[in-house]
């Protein structure tokens, strides 16, 4: 009954088969190979083709992601899951100074959850507020609150805070839609999947994306 499975390969090999599919499968021809990057990885997570007919690159996000981590930017998350996920090797390609402890997701704090409560807002805004001062030149990273994602957008409109990079993915029914529309509002760098969809663990896929074109 397990004749079918693969047992020998390794974690790499499994990944470039499974590169190797899409590539044979998907299309590309409306990305740029440094795009395609970054696209394929949102497919490798998600296992769905279509995904590729809603991502949005705005404003040369990969060039300037890829800046940004070379001069070791911060690293902001809306959700303790991005800062797991993304991996600490690949940013220690770029710069040394990047540390699981270096990458800032403020979500859970308990000073959070007392401005949250006294201010009658969500924890991702006030985690948004919190992260105001080191915002300008950052890489911000939003996978599942919408609202983090409106915070940042207001900054940069009313305060001139300009992060290096927005990969602005988050997920849900209330707010997601009209938070990825406002982003066209800022020139800001950005990628955002358009809709519904998303999540944290695209939002670190498109970041590990950009990554892979340090190769190139």
């Amino acid at each position: 009954m397990f004749e079918k499975i693969s047992w020998n390969k390794t974690g790499l090999e499994i990944e470039k088969e499974s590169f190797e599919c899409i590539d044979k499968i998907a299309d590309k021809t409306n990305f740029s190979p440094e795009q395609w990057h970054v696209v394929r990885r949102l497919i490798h997570t998600t296992a769905d083709f279509s995904i590729a007919d809603n991502v949005e690159f705005s404003n040369d996000p990969i060039n300037n992601g890829l800046k940004a981590l070379f001069q070791g930017a911060t690293i902001i998350t809306d959700s303790n899951m991005i800062k797991a996920g993304l991996s600490v090797v690949k940013l220690k390609n770029f710069n040394r100074k990047y540390e699981r402890e270096a990458i800032k997701c403020f979500i859970a704090d308990e000073d959070i959850v007392k401005i949250a409560q006294e201010k009658n807002i969500t924890r991702a805004l006030a985690s948004v507020e919190k992260a105001k001062n080191i915002l300008d030149g950052a890489i911000f990273l939003c996978g599942n609150a919408p609202l983090a994602l409106v915070g940042v957008i207001k900054l940069v409109v009313e305060e001139n805070i300009k992060p290096a990079l927005i990969i602005g993915m988050p997920v849900g029914f209330v707010n997601v839609c009209e938070s990825k529309e406002l982003l066209k509002e800022i020139d800001v760098p950005y990628i955002t999947i358009q809709g519904r969809r998303g999540g944290s663990p695209l939002a670190v896929a498109a970041l590990h994306g950009i990554i892979e074109n340090k190769q190139l």
